[in-house]
């Protein structure tokens, strides 16, 4: 069995000012005291989600973590190296994207079960206002191409546009969509049965027009027609059950989809789709205050809560027959 996870890690910054990055919150001058102790009591609280995540049915845990809302590679590289997980060797896969807010994906891969042949980034360039035309940049999507025990398989790590700007960013998390199902496309052309992963923040549900029309993604595997993705998280998001709040009402933009060769089992010495979680330690739930039950984040405004972050987990496992 193999675990692929997810975590929106919430404002992963360190606390160095970068050129042209919007990060003057999160420095030891700005108003959230963003200082190396508050920073360092950060790295500690994600690497223990990172070192339990799956190890219920793995004591490795997660094989490959998605990430997202990290500023730069140096901060992958300092949680990798946190205490909790240093023992299990992540690597890193990262490009600097072009984000308004300094913020891009990354990946972590445990080396004793995937191993990276290639990666590069796929931008996503918006369209302008009314009010200003010029495009500009979003989040870069990840692509890494590597062997999965051996198996080949293609990750794309994801942040679509965020949900202000109202129908406007609707379209924008569309046309990421879009870039992203071109890409499979590209992929599936060569090769029809490619194991391909898609994950991220979405910044949308299950049932948005972006997952399930533009992505084309659905829920249901005995209703998916030969060029659809698997999405096990509409289920959960049917059920009422998400991975972030908002004025008391759950979404699940955190989703790990899947081509449909994980489904096929026919194929011998072929991982496919067991089962997918919402990984939720207590101490990862807010007890107190007006995010009483939801994820407990890293601030409540500019009063650090020594939490961390406002998304939980998910994850997927995978499992081979034995012979």
């Amino acid at each position: 069995m193999v675990n692929v996870a997810f975590y929106n890690l919430e404002n992963l910054f360190d606390t160095v000012h970068a050129k042209g990055k919007n990060d003057f919150d999160f420095l030891p001058t700005g108003v959230k005291k963003y200082t190396p102790a508050v920073y360092f009591d950060k790295l500690k609280n994600l690497s223990t989600v990172l070192r339990d995540i799956g190890t219920d049915v793995s004591p490795d845990g997660a094989a490959i973590i998605g990430v997202s809302e990290v500023e730069n590679r140096n901060v992958l590289e300092d949680l990798v190296k946190q205490e909790a997980i240093a023992g299990r060797g992540y690597k890193i896969e990262h490009y600097e994207s072009p984000d308004f807010r300094g913020i891009d994906v990354g990946l972590l891969y445990n080396p004793k079960y995937f191993t990276v042949e290639t990666s590069f980034p796929v931008p996503v360039v918006l369209p302008g206002s009314p009010n200003d035309t010029t495009p500009h940049t979003t989040r870069d999507i990840l692509v890494v191409k590597g062997k999965l025990d051996g198996e080949y398989c293609y990750v794309m790590v994801n942040h679509w546009p965020s949900r202000l700007g109202g129908v406007g960013a609707a379209d924008n998390r569309s046309l990421a969509a879009g870039i992203v199902r071109r890409v499979i496309d590209s992929i599936t052309r060569l090769d029809a049965k490619a194991n391909i992963i898609v994950m991220g923040d979405l910044n949308d549900s299950p049932d948005n027009v972006s997952v399930t029309k533009v992505l084309k993604a659905g829920g249901k595997m005995d209703k998916l027609k030969e060029d659809m993705l698997f999405n096990p998280w509409a289920d959960f998001y049917n059920r009422g059950i998400g991975t972030l709040a908002y004025q008391d009402a759950w979404a699940l933009f955190d989703q790990i989809i899947l081509s449909q060769s994980w489904l096929d089992k026919t194929m011998p010495k072929h991982f496919r789709f067991y089962k997918a979680n919402i990984f939720k330690r207590d101490d990862m739930v807010q007890t107190t205050g007006r995010y009483k039950g939801y994820p407990k984040r890293t601030y409540d405004f500019d009063n650090y809560m020594s939490g961390f972050s406002d998304h939980f987990p998910t994850y997927i496992t995978l499992i081979k027959p034995i012979e």
